[in-house]
């Protein structure tokens, strides 16, 4: 029996980041896929309890901060998954200035200004959440996020990477891979915001990991 498919966005993008995946998951005849409106509370602590209930059993799949919370899904020793993948997560202390261009354009561009440096041109505000105010928030949580190694009964995880996306991203799969031991491949076509830019390599990626947690 296959596990449901949950679909975990990042910060400053809603679920609807999802549509082009889900429709490409669809084309693989993989229906069972539900694309989680976050809270967006600014603690890991009350993200994980939330996201928890829909999380168990299923494979997990996030992009960005939602990859970065797909990492502390699948560390927990209180959830089960069938697997996890974590597009381009943050990883902490294993480089510390991953995010730190992320947090400067913020400061100095807000809103606008995070969006187009962490997700690209393809970006846009209409994209963001209607509260903006949780952004500082959520930024701090995913830049104060620790990785560790996920405990042996969960499912396969996944750690990707854009082919596109600059150097450090894909230091920062290295690191993971290095110091926690997770598997880690490259996204072809892709960089950071592969859920909208390359939706058809992230599906099928998706598909292989479905395929692998069964």
């Amino acid at each position: 029996m296959t596990s449901r498919i949950v679909l975990l966005h990042g910060i400053a993008t809603t679920a609807s980041v999802w549509d082009r995946v889900v429709a490409a998951l669809a084309d693989l005849g993989i229906h069972d896929v539900v694309a989680l409106e976050r809270p967006c509370t600014g603690s890991l602590t009350a993200e994980i309890e939330a996201l928890a209930p829909h999380a168990e059993g299923a494979l997990v799949v996030g992009q960005s901060g939602g990859a970065t919370l797909a990492l502390a899904l699948a560390a927990s020793d209180r959830i089960s998954l069938a697997g996890a993948l974590a597009h381009e997560p943050a990883v902490g202390s294993l480089l510390p200035g991953l995010l730190a261009p992320v947090a400067a354009a913020y400061a100095e561009g807000g809103l606008e200004g995070l969006g187009a440096t962490l997700y690209g041109p393809s970006w846009s505000i209409a994209m963001a959440p209607p509260d903006h105010t949780r952004i500082p928030s959520e930024l701090a949580m995913f830049r104060a996020f620790e990785p560790a190694a996920p405990p042996e009964h969960q499912g396969p995880v996944l750690v990707t990477v854009g082919e596109r996306s600059p150097r450090i991203r894909h230091e920062a799969a290295a690191a993971l891979h290095e110091r926690l031991g997770y598997d880690t491949a490259t996204l072809h076509g892709a960089a950071h915001f592969a859920a909208w830019d390359a939706p058809r390599a992230f599906a099928a990626a998706i598909a292989r990991q479905h395929r692998s947690s069964a």
